[in-house]
């Protein structure tokens, strides 16, 4: 089985990455962009019958910093 980990920033934490990114664009010529947020995708493929349970604990624990970021989990 397979699960996909979204990972961004919590709304009101600066993004510094995501402000260079959109500054960058800008520069290139792309000039309607007026925000971005950047953030992760973590993939992980685990034995069958894991729960959801045991994936959000791996966020809590690991793959996360919950103070400033958020997840969502997706299994296939």
């Amino acid at each position: 089985m397979k699960a996909r980990v979204h990972v961004m920033l919590k709304n009101g934490v600066l993004d510094p990455q995501g402000e260079a990114v959109r500054h960058a664009l800008g520069a290139l010529g792309f000039d309607g962009v007026a925000g971005v947020r950047q953030g992760k995708v973590i993939e992980l493929d685990l034995a069958d019958g894991t729960s959801e349970e045991t994936v959000k604990a791996m966020c809590e624990k690991l793959l996360a910093n919950t103070v400033i970021e958020r997840y969502d989990i997706e299994l296939a």
